[in-house]
């Protein structure tokens, strides 16, 4: 019981789930943008319908853009009630949904399956999330 005492002072504060969820995504991207850094696999899994598009230059692309979104989560965990860290939150899960959402139904590079149907529910969770729950979090 001690241990986990001691890892709850290092877990977010704020009020509610969302700080936690915000912590949850961001430990996640953070461990999706090693993958990405270290092999292209992930990113082909990702990228199913055109996994000949997909390169080493490609998937440490992709593996940046993640770390920075993880890095605006991670604050946005810690410092849920800052409106400015928290729109900016909220754009991440944004241009998320727009990408995976686009790449899915517009460039058609991707095709359903548990590697991309992931960032597809959790930004539109996430969003919904957070845009219903914005007065609670964010106070003027």
């Amino acid at each position: 019981m001690p241990a986990l005492a001691a890892l709850s002072a290092y877990l977010p504060q704020g009020p509610g789930w969302l700080p936690t969820w915000q912590l949850i995504v961001a430990v996640t991207a953070t461990l999706n943008t090693i993958g990405n850094l270290t092999s292209v696999v992930a990113s082909r899994k990702l990228y199913n319908n055109a996994p000949a598009f997909v390169n080493p230059l490609q998937s440490r692309t992709f593996a940046i853009w993640t770390l920075t979104s993880a890095v605006v989560r991670f604050y946005a965990a810690y410092n849920i009630e800052n409106k400015m860290i928290y729109d900016i939150a909220l754009f991440t899960y944004l241009f998320a949904f727009f990408h995976f959402g686009s790449e899915l139904l517009i460039f058609r590079t991707a095709r359903l399956a548990p590697a991309n149907l992931s960032p597809v529910i959790v930004s539109t969770t996430s969003l919904a999330w957070m845009l219903t729950q914005y007065n609670f979090y964010v106070r003027p």
